[in-house]
Parts: C-alpha cells; sequence; structure tokens
C-alpha cells in the first residue's frame, strides 16, 4: 500500500451516515466506501437500495439502520441498540430539513421540527456513537453545518440558527474529545444541486443572483463533497479538529 493510500484509506473501519439516502448524504457514504469502509446508512423508511447498489459497485459493503430523527426523545435508546451490535469508527451528521418563510410566519411547529432533526437528534446520537469513541480512545465525527453557520440567510430563520448551534457543538465536542483521540469536525457545504435547494434552484432570479456570486461559476454537485469527507473520516486529518471546512466554491472568501 502506497503512503498516500495509507493515509487516506478507510480499510477496516465501519462509518454510520444519516440522510445517506440521497443527496450530500449519499455522495458522502459511496465516497466513504470507495475509501474502503464499510457503511451503515442510517435513515427512516425509503428505499436505500439504490444508494447500496452504487455502494457494492465500488466493491464495498453497506446496511441500512432505521432511526426516526424527527424524534429526538427515541434516539439515544435506538442509538444504544445499534452501537451494542456493532464498532462505529465514523460518524457523519448529515441529515437536515429545512422550513422556508418569513421569520414573522415562522412557525413554532416548523421551528421545532428543524431543531429536531438538525440539532436534537444530532446531539442524542453524537453523545451516544462518540461516547464509544471516547471510551475506545479513537474515532471521527463529521457534522455537515452549512455557509448559514456563519451568515444569516433570509427566510430560514430555524435553520440557519442550528446550523449556527452545530458548529459551536462541533467545537465544544471536540474540545471535550481532543485528549481521547476522537476528532470532531464540521463541513460547510456552500450551494449545491440537492433537494433542500430545489425550491432556490426553481425561483429564476434567486438562481442567478446566488450563481454570480460564487467564485468558480456554478453550484456545487454532491461529489464536491467526497474529498472532503474522506479526509475529515481518514487519519490523513488526525491532528484537525473543532473546524467548520467551507466546500462552497469561494462563496466566503468573495
Amino acid at each position: 500500500m502506497t503512503y498516500l493510500r495509507k493515509l487516506f484509506s478507510l480499510d477496516g473501519r465501519t462509518a454510520l451516515v444519516t440522510g445517506a439516502r440521497t443527496g450530500l448524504g449519499r455522495a458522502v457514504a459511496v465516497a466513504l466506501a470507495g475509501a474502503g469502509a464499510d457503511v451503515v446508512l442510517l435513515g427512516h423508511g425509503g428505499d436505500f437500495s439504490g444508494v447500496q447498489e452504487e455502494i457494492e459497485a465500488y466493491g464495498g459493503t453497506a446496511s441500512v439502520a432505521q432511526i426516526d430523527l424527527s424524534e429526538p426523545d427515541q434516539v439515544a435508546d435506538q442509538a444504544t441498540r445499534l452501537v451494542d451490535t456493532r464498532q462505529i469508527d465514523i460518524l457523519v451528521n448529515n441529515a437536515g430539513i429545512i422550513r422556508r418563510s418569513d421569520a414573522v410566519t415562522h412557525s413554532l411547529d416548523d421551528w421545532r421540527a428543524v431543531m429536531a432533526v438538525n440539532l436534537d437528534s444530532v446531539f442524542e446520537l453524537t453523545r451516544v456513537v462518540g461516547g464509544r469513541m471516547v471510551h475506545r480512545r479513537a474515532g471521527k465525527i463529521i457534522t455537515v453545518a452549512s455557509l448559514l453557520s456563519f451568515q444569516g440567510g433570509i427566510k430560514v430563520a430555524a435553520y440557519t440558527a442550528s446550523k449556527h448551534a452545530v458548529a459551536g457543538l462541533t467545537k465544544t465536542l471536540s474540545n471535550e474529545w481532543a485528549a481521547s483521540n476522537v476528532q470532531v469536525n464540521a463541513i460547510a457545504p456552500g450551494y449545491f444541486a440537492t433537494d433542500n435547494t430545489a425550491a432556490l434552484r426553481a425561483d429564476e432570479r434567486r438562481y442567478e443572483e446566488i450563481l454570480g456570486r460564487i467564485p468558480t461559476g456554478r453550484w456545487g454537485s454532491p461529489d464536491d463533497l467526497a474529498g472532503a469527507a474522506v479526509f475529515l473520516a481518514s487519519s490523513a486529518s488526525d491532528y484537525v479538529t473543532g473546524h467548520v471546512l467551507a466546500v462552497d466554491g469561494g462563496w466566503l472568501a468573495r
């Protein structure tokens, strides 16, 4: 095995990826499998056969775990049952939802729904899975933040609040767990063509406004996240922790 292959290899490790059926989560799951990891696809309902077949085409293995992240009160017990049956070496908190409306009409129900998935369940899942990593003194945790971990956005009050909180949670868990050889980082994607941005891309004016501010001149593709995920999951990032890595086509630098 070459030096670079060894540095980025995930052979013998198991990665748990939430929201892995489509979009960014699917791209990350496939990338980790391509680097050698066995992948557990965490979701609630839905057909995972497509991503499983894609992973198997790369010679990887993928199984499915069912946990409803919209019910944070149930996550810890279900996650405990999962980690009692298999060791998780890499956790990728990708699942998230967004509700768009003006702040003055943003309902409390929408606020709570977004926080449940984007923050409360992230904490509960990470607390359980990360706790085992701390005990073993080894592990990698990657949480998907957002450009709205740094900025305010418009019409996405709950989403923006949740992603600011995710960045803060990443840093505090890093502070607590770094000495136990558990690296906790986040990826902050820019504007990517996924289901969550379908409404923006359907608005021709907003689409062009956003595109005009991206220095690379294009929206991101889910595959653009693959390299960052493999880096943060591998030994190549053993001295990187508490960092929020923007993968944004240069948006924040502009």
